[in-house]
């Protein structure tokens, strides 16, 4: 059996989605219990709350219909996903992570930004854990480079759905700690001139073996994982097993 010089990160995208309802603590709580190095979460912020779901509309895990950001205030205490699991607020899940796991806290929505720093900040105050212990992420650049100008002391992390005309040159502008760039648009041009930048790799959503072995060979330093168990698998060298169990369309 053969370890990795240098194990790839094992994030749990969206909590882990793939045992059970993605995002929620109960899933989060799974994947903490696996020993994953960090959790990934959606949030939106929604009259002064931020909720932690992925999508935009209302249907797929969140019960009812519409768009989230149509929801009336009253309506937020009310909401449920399909298993009737509350939706959880950032606050629940930065308490439930604690110090135990990296949290790589996504930003979908509009003027997120500053509600989610001072949410992070307040906790890494109140609960002494290190504000080492989370990047903030975002396809959109602009809420990222408003971090940097205001909360330059919370990571950040570039997302990338495309391989730019100037690889990872818009991280070095956003002066951000790390990329995380699709698996479908990755190349080792990308990933080195990433790392040349002093950036960490994080890619996502990965959840074949194969896939590992080829980023792990082109340098990238972490995965965003459906199925976290398979990395970790992956990492001890325990990775002869096959994919039967895809998550539906």
């Amino acid at each position: 059996m053969t370890v990795l010089a240098q194990p790839l990160r094992c994030i749990a995208h969206r909590g882990g989605r793939a045992h059970g309802v993605e995002n929620t603590l109960a899933t989060i709580q799974k994947s903490l219990d696996m020993g994953v190095d960090g959790i990934e979460i959606d949030v939106w912020q929604l009259h002064g709350k931020l909720l932690v779901t992925h999508d935009r509309q209302l249907g797929r895990v969140i019960r009812g219909q519409g768009r989230l950001l149509d929801l009336p205030a009253e309506a937020i205490p009310e909401l449920r996903n399909y298993d009737d699991s509350t939706v959880p607020s950032l606050w629940e899940v930065l308490e439930l992570v604690g110090d135990r796991a990296m949290l790589n806290i996504e930003i979908k929505g509009p003027d997120s930004a500053a509600l989610v720093a001072q949410t992070v900040q307040s906790f890494s105050h109140d609960k002494q854990v290190d504000l080492t212990n989370y990047v903030i992420s975002s396809f959109d650049h602009h809420q990222l480079l408003w971090l940097k100008e205001n909360a330059p002391a919370i990571r950040r992390g570039v997302l990338l759905g495309t391989i730019p005309l100037d690889y990872a040159a818009c991280a070095e502008a956003l002066d951000a700690w790390s990329i995380h760039p699709s698996i479908d648009f990755i190349s080792t041009a990308l990933v080195d001139d990433a790392r040349r930048r002093g950036l960490e790799v994080w890619v996502y959503t990965v959840n074949d073996p194969k896939d590992f072995r080829d980023l792990a060979a082109m340098g990238v330093t972490g995965v965003f994982a459906d199925y976290p168990e398979r990395v970790l698998e992956f990492n001890r060298g325990e990775h002869t097993f096959e994919l039967t169990d895809w998550l539906p369309s």
